[in-house]
């Protein structure tokens, strides 16, 4: 097959570096879009079908992160292949964010020619074969829909059994069947005995038996088709449950035809069942999915409004500061939720993604017994800590280098017991008022967990103990008394890799 070009979009704001990028994936032989800034390269994507980004990480105006995070918005490039070109230095941090964002691999400079076309030439060869396969899969649909309308107006010419039988025999998970309509007599294959999980030695073949195995709503609609073809129907398909002899419930689609004689009566009616059970679960699965991806989608927007909306400070960079401070404090947590599935968040990983970017100077010790929080205990919990973190590294413990701060919990009568004590900061003194941090924590663990929130203002430093019940709606906490976890200097930082 003739080598199909693909375009590629090579974006950033230095020419040399856009020339130098033509240069080593001219060999490629693959069409070369560029594009000097970020505005740019969107329009050309509006216009243009592009196969692989080759972007620039930082770029004036519009950087390649926040370019990234525009393309992704858009339903035609959610799939489109993205690579980061970053003169920095990466972090990991970076390229969890840069994955996020959508791409797909980072390329350090100085650029490698053959590294980089090789990473190139991959992903210009997965577009090109997927287009293929979707085109190929559009010619297969179409055949298969020109197949189907075939087989529907041959439909009432199929009054062979031993016809539908091949069918359903080459079709594996399909069986056929027939009645004779002059003395009553029925006729399944061997798929159709599979599909209802019958021994066929075992089990006499008439209508009554039949209708044992159909579920009790279905049965009486058995009854209305087969009336409905003694006054001219010809053809019928329906979707029915069948209940097995051995206690399990399955779905089935049948389709069916009826031949008719000259006086208009039903001579055979003649089917083909197929078990879509597992279509069914699958439904069922999606559905579900859907409605909890939804659930949760509202309940994360929810808390980013309140935290926009509730956030107070003096000017707007300290505004800016603590609004990205506790939306990054919900992400973190987010991304733990979401390697579980969102099954729940084990409290020694959320403490130690909160306490990570104070831990490298032996500063913060943890320890206590696994538990595994629920989804929206783990949110509320996560912001509380982050308000205490913020507190203590601008105040408090965190704020010096001699500062130490411990946290310790237990798990008692389905409640968690969190203890948070500083110790060799500056002196404390008990505020007057309560500050916007204070009544976020204290709204976080008291109204939206039902819990307490206590602060004992030592001079030598905070205690702040928090307490959490871990039983709701009638959800259980997993627990592991057996396991604990203690970090020490900086072995925080080692757990959250």
């Amino acid at each position: 097959m003739e080598h199909e070009k693909v375009n590629i979009l090579l974006v950033d704001d230095q020419p040399a570096k856009l020339l130098a990028y033509e240069v080593i994936l001219k060999e490629l032989d693959e069409n070369l879009v560029v594009a000097t800034s970020g505005r740019e390269a969107l329009e050309i994507l509006l216009k243009t079908e592009i196969a692989v980004i080759l972007v620039d990480v930082c770029m004036p105006e519009l950087d390649g992160f926040e370019l990234a995070a525009m393309i992704r918005e858009h339903p035609r490039f959610q799939k489109t292949a993205m690579i980061f070109i970053s003169a920095i230095q990466v972090s990991d941090f970076d390229r969890l964010r840069g994955y996020e964002m959508g791409a797909v691999d980072y390329v350090p400079v100085p650029v490698v020619p053959e590294v980089l076309r090789a990473k190139i030439r991959v992903f210009a060869e997965l577009y090109r074969k997927t287009r293929q396969l979707e085109r190929l899969n559009s010619e297969l649909e179409d055949r298969v829909r020109a197949r189907t309308a075939e087989l529907e107006r041959s439909t009432a010419q199929l009054v062979e059994s031993e016809q539908r039988r091949s069918m359903a025999i080459a079709a594996g998970q399909m069986g056929s069947w027939d009645w004779d309509g002059s003395n009553g007599d029925w006729m399944w294959d061997e798929g159709q005995y599979r599909i209802f999980g019958i021994d066929p030695q075992g089990f006499e073949l008439t209508s009554a038996n039949i209708a044992t195995l159909l579920h009790p709503e279905d049965a009486e609609r058995v009854k209305d088709v087969i009336t409905a073809f003694s006054k001219g129907l010809r053809s019928h398909e329906a979707e029915f449950r069948i209940n097995r002899p051995d206690g399990e419930q399955r779905w089935c689609i049948s389709t069916a035809a009826a031949t008719i004689d000259k006086l208009g009566r039903v001579v055979r009616v003649s089917g083909v069942t197929v078990d879509i059970t597992e279509r069914k679960r699958a439904e069922e699965r999606q559905n579900l999915l859907t409605r909890e991806v939804d659930h949760r989608a509202k309940n994360a927007l929810t808390l980013a409004q309140s935290i926009v909306r509730l956030t107070r400070a003096e000017n707007v960079q300290s505004y800016v500061n603590a609004v990205e401070g506790r939306i990054n404090a919900l992400a973190r947590v987010h991304t733990i939720l979401s390697l579980s599935s969102w099954q729940g968040a084990e409290i020694g990983k959320l403490v130690a993604e909160e306490l990570a970017p104070y831990a490298t100077a032996g500063q913060v010790h943890f320890d206590g017994a696994e538990v595994q929080l629920q989804p929206a205990t783990a949110q509320s919990l996560a912001l509380a800590l982050h308000e205490l973190v913020t507190n203590s590294a601008k105040y408090g413990a965190l704020s010096v280098l001699a500062g130490q701060l411990s946290i310790t919990w237990m798990i008692e009568d389905d409640r968690l017991d969190l203890i948070w004590v500083e110790t060799g900061g500056p002196p404390v003194r008990e505020p007057t008022t309560r500050g916007f941090g204070t009544r976020s924590l204290m709204a976080s663990v008291e109204n939206q967990l039902g819990g307490q929130a206590l602060f004992d203002w030592r001079t030598e430093g905070l205690v702040c103990r928090l307490r959490v019940p871990l039983r709701r709606d009638g959800a259980t906490p997993e627990l592991d008394n057996g396991a604990h976890r203690t970090v020490a200097a900086g072995a925080v930082l080692q757990r959250v890799c």
